[in-house]
C-alpha cells in the first residue's frame, strides 16, 4: 500500500500546467529511498531528541528493505522493467549509515505518505484506575483515536502488510 502510493502520488503538473497531475510511474522518474529515523524523534519535553518510541533496529530495518523490494517490484510491474533497470530506477541507501545525500527540492512542499493503520493493542490493568496506571504518570486512556501515538504495544506485522 505504501509502496504504491509513492509510485502513484500526483504530485507533478502535466504538460497544460493542470497542478497535482501527474505521478512518478507518469514522469518516469526515479526514487531514492533513505531511512530517516530523525524524523520521528519525539521533542516534545526536552531539548534533546527522545526516539524512545522507535521499533527495534532489526524490525525497523526489515520494514525499510520490504518498502524498497515493493516499490522495486511495483516499478518493475507497471512499466515492465528487466530488474537491472527497475535496480536503478528505484535505489536506496545504507540502512542506519551516516549519509550525504545532494538533491535538489524542487519547491516549497513536503509530504508525509501514510496509510491506514489498526487501532494499537492497549496495555490497559484491570482493576488499576485510569490515570494511574503502572508504568506510566498520566496512565493509559480508555480509548485513543486512530493514528494517534500511545504507549502501547503495536501490531508491527501490520507495518510490512501496509507497504
Amino acid at each position: 500500500m505504501l509502496a504504491s502510493r509513492i509510485l502513484r502520488l500526483k504530485i507533478w503538473d502535466d504538460d497544460n500546467g493542470g497542478a497535482w497531475e501527474k505521478s512518478v510511474l507518469d514522469m518516469n522518474y526515479q526514487i531514492l529511498l533513505v531511512s530517516q529515523f530523525t524524523l520521528l524523534a519525539n521533542t516534545k519535553k526536552r531539548n534533546k531528541p527522545d526516539f524512545h518510541g522507535a521499533c527495534s533496529r532489526s524490525l525497523a530495518e526489515d520494514i525499510y528493505l520490504a518498502l524498497v523490494n515493493k516499490t522495486r517490484e511495483l516499478y518493475i510491474k507497471e512499466k515492465e522493467l528487466d530488474k537491472d533497470e527497475g535496480a536503478k530506477r528505484v535505489q536506496d541507501g545504507v540502512f542506519g549509515a551516516m549519509m550525504q545525500v545532494a538533491l535538489v527540492n524542487d519547491g516549497p512542499v513536503t509530504f508525509e505518505i501514510n496509510t491506514p493503520t489498526k487501532e494499537p493493542v492497549k496495555n490497559i490493568q484491570k482493576g488499576v484506575p485510569k490515570g494511574s496506571a503502572k508504568g506510566t504518570s498520566k496512565g493509559t486512556p480508555e480509548s485513543t483515536p486512530s493514528g494517534t501515538e500511545t504507549s502501547s504495544t503495536y501490531d508491527t506485522t501490520e507495518n510490512v502488510e501496509n507497504i
